[in-house]
């Protein structure tokens, strides 16, 4: 990716390819998060092409208007 970049290469040696170590992270919580969510979807509980997204549903943050707040 950074090639002949010696501070890139500097900061890799002082600190580990952080980039890398996120990427890997990031992928391993994919996956965990795949197989929790995979019987949650087997139950009909995730979205897809039979059972579409309704607006309004689930949380929601209301904007408070200016001025003095009710107490």
């Amino acid at each position: 990716m950074f090639q002949d970049s010696p501070i890139y290469d500097r900061l890799i040696a002082e600190c580990g390819d952080v980039p890398a170590q996120v990427r890997r992270e990031a992928e391993r919580v994919s996956r965990e998060l795949e197989l929790v969510m995979r019987p949650l979807q087997s139950r009909g509980y995730g979205l897809g092409p039979d059972r579409p997204h309704s607006p309004g549903n689930g949380w929601q943050r209301t904007a408070m208007l200016p001025g003095p707040r009710p107490h």
